[in-house]
């Protein structure tokens, strides 16, 4: 009885399949190892996919965004490549018309804020350093000035040092320049032909892999691409609805900047919970400094923004195609920024959902392997095909 039990256990984690598969992580440790002491031979692969990473990127969160609009024309009996053609130049001729419209007043708008918001952080500066020595802190404002001034004595020696490792300042700032540069350049011709090809890529792609895993890679790939395509679409949309609003509530109360102002909190909101919490920071400067009242004002906008936005906008533009929990976001940008930085948060979802897709599907494989080996025994695990 013993052995049988050792020998269905042995056969429901792979059989001798398993030892194969050992094998395989030991190597990968051993090549990790190997790495580790000569990744220097390693980086002009490292500078080539930093280099093409962000237009791909980019590419992919375009053609997301506008392969639905392809597809649709494509029913009007417009051939594809004409849709996309028809798409992208009446898009880059929109884009235009609204850059060349607006930028005059946008380009005052940021001029103004970048000259006065200084004298915004002065102002706020005064007032709470008067509110401090009036209140309770009283007694403790001398130490905590001391401490400033401590620390901002600091400040010399920390911008020679900048200025010591000047030079690879300059290259960073070069590196910076030249991918931006191919990013613009490169990134309408991956577009391009994401929106011509991509159903051909995908299915170059299955092709390359053995016939056994093809249905598993096409399944996993398709639940991929409909849980990415799904939170990008809806995370654009929602931040553009989040910018009109702001801006439309900016202007009913007489917020200066607003504008500005609503064009940050849209950028910004890509990133789900941060995002809005940073935005609102420089709107409850430019407040306070206003009037108490002011700052009232701001609160009710901001609070019925984000009412709107939490039970109608998110709820029917989103759906619940994802299914992350709020919190599991918090925690996935937070961690994703500290390996990341900007780019993991940014990433950090989009990221979380393939990662999630392929858990499931593991887990799903996992469950049907062992209804087959002891779902007679305690029961069968429930499945949806």
């Amino acid at each position: 009885m013993m052995n049988n039990t050792s020998n269905r256990f042995l056969q429901f984690i792979g059989g001798k399949n398993i030892f194969y598969l050992l094998a395989l992580f030991i190597l990968i440790g051993i090549f990790i190892f190997i790495y580790t002491k000569i990744s220097f031979v390693f980086h002009p692969f490292v500078v080539i996919f930093s280099t093409l990473a962000p237009p791909v990127i980019l590419a992919f969160v375009a053609y997301y965004l506008l392969n639905p609009i392809v597809n649709l024309l494509e029913r009007f009996r417009i051939r594809r490549i004409w849709g996309i053609l028809i798409l992208i130049l009446g898009i880059s001729g929109a884009l235009t018309g609204i850059i060349l419209l607006t930028a005059p007043a946008i380009e005052a708008q940021v001029k103004d804020l970048i000259q006065t918001f200084p004298s915004y952080l002065r102002q706020l500066g005064n007032e709470l350093s008067d509110w401090i020595q009036t209140s309770f802190l009283g007694a403790y404002y001398d130490e905590g000035y001391q401490w400033l001034m401590d620390q901002l004595s600091e400040i010399p020696q920390l911008i020679g040092n900048y200025i010591s490792s000047g030079y690879q300042g300059i290259q960073n700032i070069a590196s910076t320049i030249t991918t931006t540069v191919v990013s613009i350049i490169t990134f309408p011709f991956i577009l391009f032909f994401l929106l011509k090809d991509g159903k051909k890529f995908q299915g170059f792609f299955i092709k390359l892999l053995p016939p056994k895993f093809r249905n598993d890679a096409s399944q996993i790939l398709s639940n991929m691409d409909t849980q990415v395509g799904s939170y990008i679409q809806g995370q654009i949309i929602v931040a553009t609805v989040i910018g009109m609003l702001l801006f439309i509530g900016y202007l009913i109360i007489g917020l200066d900047y607003a504008f500005t102002l609503a064009i940050v909190a849209a950028v910004t909101s890509v990133v789900p919970y941060l995002g809005p919490t940073i935005a609102i920071i420089p709107a409850i400067i430019i407040a306070i400094v206003n009037s108490p009242f002011m700052l009232l004002k701001l609160a009710i906008v901001w609070v019925a923004v984000q009412f709107l936005e939490g039970n109608f906008v998110s709820p029917n533009i989103m759906g619940k195609t994802m299914h992350i929990h709020p919190l599991t976001i918090i925690f996935v940008l937070l961690i994703a920024g500290n390996l990341f930085g900007v780019v993991g948060v940014i990433l950090g979802i989009p990221g979380y959902a393939i990662l999630k897709v392929v858990v499931e599907y593991l887990f799903y494989k996992f469950k049907k392997r062992y209804n087959k080996y002891y779902g007679d025994d305690e029961g069968k695990y429930g499945l949806k095909e």
